[in-house]
C-alpha cells in the first residue's frame, strides 16, 4: 500500500470521529438537561395572626386561704373537749351549712350536772324571793339578803357553764361546705383538739403553681391563666409571691379557678400564664422557621422566587399554637415559603411545588412517573 493512500485512510477516519462526536455531544447535554436536580416541595405564604407570650407553671388545687374580711375555704372540725362519739350526723360529701350539728359526743354526765345546775338555780330564786319580801319589814339582815343574792348570781353562772358544756358536746360546722373527710366512729374516744372531719367550700378554689424565677418578672396580678387538658374559662392571676424557693428555684403564684366540677382539692395541674399578647405580628408554621441553634431567637425561612429555592434571615419571635413570628427584610405578608422540612433545602435550589391533593382523591403518580423516566434516561 502506497504511503499515500495510507494518509487518505487515516484523514477519513479522523473526519468520520470528529463527525460522531459532534453529532453525539448535544445529545449529552440535553440528557443532562434533562436530568438537572430539583427538589419538591411543599409551600404556603406568610400571614398575619395573634400570638400570646405564655409562662408555663405547675401546681395544685387547694381551698382559698384566709383573707382580709373573708375566712379560709377549709376547716378542720376538732373536737373542743375530751370525751365519747356518741353519734355522727353527717357523711362524707354532704353539703353542710354553718352551725349544723355533725357529732355527738356522750352527753350523760353533762345532762346531769345541767339538771343539777337547774335545780340549785330554782332553789337560790326562791331564796332570794323571800330575802328580797323580809328585807323592807326587817323580816330578815342585810348580810342574809346579800349571801341569797350571791347564791343566786352563783346558781345562774353554774348553769350557763353547763349549758356551755352541753353545747360543747354537739359539735357543729364552722362553715358551710362540703364533708370531704371523717375520721372518727361511734364509740370512739377523743381528746381535746382531735380532728374528727374536715368541711371544704368546694366553690371556693384555687391554685397554687411554681413559677421558674426567670421568668417570674413577666407574671403580674390581674393576667390571665389558662389550664392545659380542660375546656374551663380562663382564670387570673390573684397572687404572685415575693420570695423565691431555694428548694426548686420556683415563685409561688396564686391563681384563680372557674366555679364548676372541674378542679376538686388535691388535683395536679399545669397551667399557662398570659404575659403578652401582640396582634397582627407575621407568622408562619414552626416547619417553616430554621432556627441557627436549639433554642435560638435567630434562624431563617426559605422562600419561592419563581422555581427556585431562597433562603432569608429572620429572627424569631412568639410561639403559639404551631405558629412562630417573624421578623426581617423583606418578609411580608403573602410571601411565598417552603413549610415542610424547610431546614433541608439548599440556598438557590431548583424546586417544584406539590399540589396538595384534594379530600377523596388519589396521589398523583405523574411526578413518580417524571423523576423514574429521567432516572432511566440517565442509566442509559
Amino acid at each position: 500500500m502506497s504511503k499515500s493512500r495510507t494518509w487518505i485512510i487515516i484523514i477519513v477516519i479522523a473526519a468520520v470521529v470528529a463527525a460522531l462526536v459532534f453529532l453525539l455531544k448535544p445529545k449529552a447535554a440535553e440528557e443532562r438537561e434533562e436530568v438537572k436536580a430539583d427538589m419538591a416541595v411543599h409551600t404556603g405564604t406568610i400571614a398575619r395572626a395573634t400570638l400570646h407570650r405564655t409562662v408555663s407553671a405547675y401546681g395544685s388545687v387547694e381551698p382559698e386561704p384566709a383573707m382580709p374580711g373573708r375566712a379560709p375555704a377549709d376547716a378542720e372540725v376538732a373536737s373542743p373537749m375530751a370525751g365519747v362519739v356518741a353519734h355522727i350526723d353527717c357523711v362524707e360529701g354532704q353539703r353542710v351549712a354553718k352551725g349544723d350539728v355533725l357529732f355527738r359526743l356522750d352527753s350523760r354526765v353533762a345532762d346531769v350536772a345541767w339538771a343539777k345546775a337547774k335545780k340549785a338555780l330554782a332553789y337560790a330564786e326562791e331564796s332570794f324571793d323571800r330575802q328580797k319580801k323580809l328585807l323592807p319589814v326587817e323580816g330578815t339582815s342585810k348580810k342574809a339578803y346579800l349571801e341569797a343574792e350571791q347564791q343566786l348570781n352563783q346558781a345562774r353562772s353554774d348553769l350557763a357553764a353547763a349549758e356551755t358544756d352541753l353545747a360543747l358536746l354537739r359539735i357543729q360546722a364552722p362553715l358551710s361546705g362540703t364533708v370531704v373527710k371523717i375520721n372518727s366512729e361511734p364509740g370512739e374516744s377523743v381528746e381535746l383538739s382531735t380532728v374528727l372531719a374536715k368541711i371544704i367550700d368546694l366553690g371556693r378554689l384555687v391554685a397554687t403553681v411554681n413559677v421558674p424565677s426567670r421568668e417570674a418578672p413577666l407574671v403580674k396580678a390581674g393576667q390571665a391563666v389558662r389550664f392545659e387538658g380542660t375546656e374551663t374559662e380562663p382564670g387570673k392571676v390573684l397572687y404572685v409571691g415575693s420570695q423565691i424557693d431555694d428548694k426548686n428555684d420556683a415563685v409561688p403564684v396564686r391563681v384563680s379557678l372557674p366555679a364548676g366540677p372541674a378542679f376538686r382539692p388535691g388535683q395536679f395541674l399545669s397551667v399557662r400564664i398570659v404575659c403578652e399578647e401582640k396582634t397582627g405580628c407575621l407568622a408562619v408554621p414552626e416547619s417553616a422557621a430554621v432556627a441557627d441553634a436549639i433554642g435560638a431567637d435567630t434562624g431563617l425561612i426559605v422562600a419561592v422566587e419563581g422555581e427556585k429555592a431562597i433562603r432569608k434571615p429572620v429572627k424569631f419571635g412568639l410561639r403559639e399554637s404551631g405558629l412562630v413570628e417573624v421578623v426581617g427584610e423583606g418578609i411580608k405578608e403573602g410571601l411565598v415559603i417552603v413549610t415542610d422540612d424547610a431546614y433541608a433545602v439548599p440556598n438557590d435550589m431548583k424546586i417544584h411545588v406539590i399540589k396538595p391533593a384534594e379530600a377523596g382523591e388519589k396521589p398523583d403518580k405523574s411526578e413518580k412517573s417524571d423523576k423514574a423516566d429521567k432516572a432511566d434516561k440517565s442509566g442509559k
